[in-house]
């Protein structure tokens, strides 16, 4: 079991981002299965520490979206990408969260956005590596530290943004490095690491800003 401990008040520990991207065959992680997933860890300037990607079996217990794999089949090269080389969830999550805790300092999901991909990958390493993506107070395996980071939130506002105009792909192509979009999940986990890299370079310009009084009890 790993519990990361909390910071003290002066201390400034290494964070390492888990910038991850999944594929899958439904909206839903109750309903569809995820077919493949990929993760770069970066520290803050957006350097490259390592990456883990992998393909998944479909779960027995779950069906494919009629819509989704519509969209599927507009998406072949992406397709075989998804889908090809499969392992069972049982071997992957575990090999996985033992790699994130192998990652330096506090591990930090990210994602865009965090509602869809974050629950995808919260339900597999819940069912199959007994973590999730959540980090807090809770006496269990804890590979991620804190609520983690929503890249879709932050581009959209560190644009300045309204929020009908915070859709990624709004972002400038030299935020994602000039990398494609291909849902090759590792590909895309690459573009995201980079506008992250890129958020946190406008975001230190920023005036920091901290409670003198907590509203939290």
């Amino acid at each position: 079991m790993s519990l990361q401990p909390p910071l003290t008040a002066d201390e400034q520990p290494i964070t390492t981002f888990v910038v991850t991207d999944i594929e899958a065959d439904g909206p839903n992680p109750r309903r569809s299965s995820m077919l493949s997933f990929a993760s770069v860890a970066c520290d803050v300037a957006g350097q490259v520490i390592a990456e883990f990607e992998a393909v998944l079996t479909p779960r027995p217990d779950r069906q494919p979206d009629e819509t989704t794999m519509a969209w599927w089949a507009t998406q072949p090269e992406a397709w075989k990408f998804a889908t090809e080389g499969a392992e069972a969830p049982e071997t992957v999550m575990p090999r996985y969260a033992d790699w994130v805790e192998s990652l330096p300092g506090y591990r930090v999901f990210a994602a865009a956005p965090m509602i869809f991909d974050g629950p995808w990958m919260d339900e597999y390493l819940d069912v199959f590596a007994g973590t999730r993506v959540l980090g807090g107070p809770f006496k269990s395996r804890q590979i991620f530290r804190g609520g983690g980071v929503c890249l879709y939130t932050m581009a959209g506002a560190m644009r300045g943004a309204p929020y009908l105009k915070w859709g990624m792909q709004r972002a400038p192509a030299e935020w994602y490095g000039h990398i494609e979009h291909t849902h090759k999940a590792i590909d895309d986990a690459r573009g995201f690491a980079n506008v992250l890299a890129k958020l946190f370079e406008l975001s230190g310009k920023l005036d920091y800003v901290e409670a003198t009084e907590s509203m939290y009890r």
